[in-house]
């Protein structure tokens, strides 16, 4: 993409009233307005909250709101340029359930209190596989803390991947925590009891690389 169309992008960014794009160092230093607040002040209304971590441009977020109403689905991403994609078409078609914050992860519990958060999805993130990168990994120890503390209890995180790496690394890490794995798989499209979500919904990434790679799915939840 073109730095004119990057640009283009950023300043419609501006106008959708769905899309969050709080500065950094204001967030870390100010309490984010609406956390603990989403249902009441944001979504008006109590309907359970799902996030998509690395939702890119979106297609998890604004697809399962318009097959749920009655949830509430936030996609966060820190790419301004594809997140533009999903708060597009969400705030054009007035899907109200639906809204986007551009951040970086590692941040979402100044966006989120605890126990606020019924259920994540993380799909296609970059596996960080080099040991450096560790701290990168949106499934190492220190995010599974910071997702068990804003999701409500039994709250549930799904995993879709194309990493085997990070789909064993990530179902190690909860089998030590004592976790038995709701649904685990290796190739899901072989696999005809994978959730609706998983096999009906693709990213733009994932049909990029479907017909070289096989899709894992992992499915658990904190008790």
């Amino acid at each position: 993409m073109g730095s004119k169309n990057k640009l283009k992008r950023f300043k419609e960014n501006l106008n959708f009233k769905n899309l969050f794009q709080p500065d950094r160092d204001e967030l870390i230093n100010k309490s984010f307005k609406l956390k603990g607040k989403w249902n009441k002040d944001f979504f008006k209304n109590e309907n359970p909250i799902v996030l998509e971590l690395g939702c890119g441009k979106g297609e998890y977020t604004t697809t399962l709101s318009k097959w749920n109403n009655n949830v509430n689905y936030i996609g966060i991403d820190i790419k301004g340029a594809r997140i533009w994609k999903g708060a597009k078409d969400s705030f054009e078609n007035h899907l109200k359930n639906v809204c986007f914050i551009r951040t970086q992860i590692e941040l979402i519990d100044h966006f989120f209190s605890k126990n606020e958060v019924d259920e994540i999805w993380i799909t296609f993130p970059d596996p960080q596989q080099k040991i450096q990168r560790k701290k990168h990994r949106l499934t190492n120890p220190n995010f599974l803390k910071m997702y068990k503390k804003i999701l409500k209890k039994g709250g549930i995180v799904n995993l879709k991947t194309d990493s085997e790496f990070l789909h064993g690394y990530t179902l190690g890490l909860i089998e030590a925590m004592g976790i038995t794995p709701i649904f685990s798989n290796h190739d899901i499209y072989s696999n005809n009891n994978a959730p609706r979500e998983a096999l009906e919904i693709q990213t733009f990434y994932e049909k990029k690389f479907l017909d070289s790679k096989k899709i894992t799915f992992l499915q658990f939840k904190f008790d």
